[in-house]
């Protein structure tokens, strides 16, 4: 029997950005379930945040180079990489010097959200499905962490589909409680709008495109969802519910990755 793979997408992860929960769980969750008997990769921004230095991070030439076009306008995917080598993991970054080289993940010293917060994260979500592509490797799991990998489910089902190497991957979204305020331009949605993307696909952002509905967005393409704290909104978790999401429910920092990992297994049952 061939090993599961699990793909990690996550807006932070602990050692390359202050711990949350969030980034606790990007670090070392994909540790265990390595060390489990799955193959996976990680991939996040390289905020400028990111030491590169002090991380070892470097360029891999071979997956750099493409340009993705946003909103008419090219930009560079840049693609560098990181080991963790006591858990023997590598992380891969994306990067761009226009979206990713500031001192900042969201908002800038006054705490004012970035406006293009919805470009990068397009970037993001389109650069990772690319890259993987690239690496020829098939995920059996997309587990994405973060509203700022909220669109990678929806270009998975819709716009990567009939790519053999998506074609049977399960997604799972972790909903967190970490938001932004200003809802996203009035373009957001003819700019997500790619090839296989449907206006019934995109009708949640269609009119308001807030932390709210982009997480809907994911939920809709979503297998799984897990409640990544305590507490998650209750209209996001009542909209799962009515779109009859399997649901893993909190798990605290003890035990936790077991139940993710029997979570992936009876996804993939």
């Amino acid at each position: 029997m061939k090993k599961a793979k699990v793909l990690y997408v996550t807006q932070e992860m602990a050692k390359y950005l202050p711990d949350t929960e969030m980034s606790l769980k990007s670090r070392y969750l994909p540790q265990y379930i390595q060390e489990s008997g799955k193959e996976i990769r990680c991939f996040m921004p390289r905020y400028g945040l990111v030491n590169e230095r002090r991380n070892q991070l470097h360029e891999v030439i071979r997956l750099s180079g493409m340009n993705l076009i946003i909103d008419d306008t090219d930009h560079p995917l840049i693609i560098k990489v990181a080991s963790i080598q006591q858990a023997r993991l590598q992380v891969y970054f994306i990067d761009n010097d226009e979206f990713f080289h500031r001192k900042a993940m969201f908002v800038d010293e006054n705490g004012k959200e970035f406006e293009d917060n919805e470009d990068r994260m397009i970037f993001f979500a389109r650069g990772v499905l690319e890259t993987v592509k690239k690496l020829r490797w098939a995920p059996d799991i997309v587990h994405c962490q973060g509203w700022f990998t909220s669109l990678l489910p929806l270009y998975l089902k819709k716009t990567f589909y009939e790519d053999p190497l998506f074609a049977n991957a399960k997604v799972v979204y972790s909903l967190y409680n970490n938001s932004f305020e200003k809802p996203f331009s009035k373009d957001f949605a003819n700019k997500i709008h790619f090839d296989g993307i449907t206006s019934d696909d995109i009708a949640s952002i269609k009119n308001n495109a807030d932390w709210l509905s982009i997480n809907k967005l994911a939920i809709d393409q979503a297998e799984g969802i897990v409640l990544g704290e305590e507490n998650v909104n209750e209209e996001l978790l009542q909209y799962c519910k009515e779109k009859n999401k399997i649901i893993l429910p909190y798990q605290g920092q003890e035990g936790y990755t077991q139940a993710y990992s029997d979570f992936y297994d009876g996804l993939l049952d």
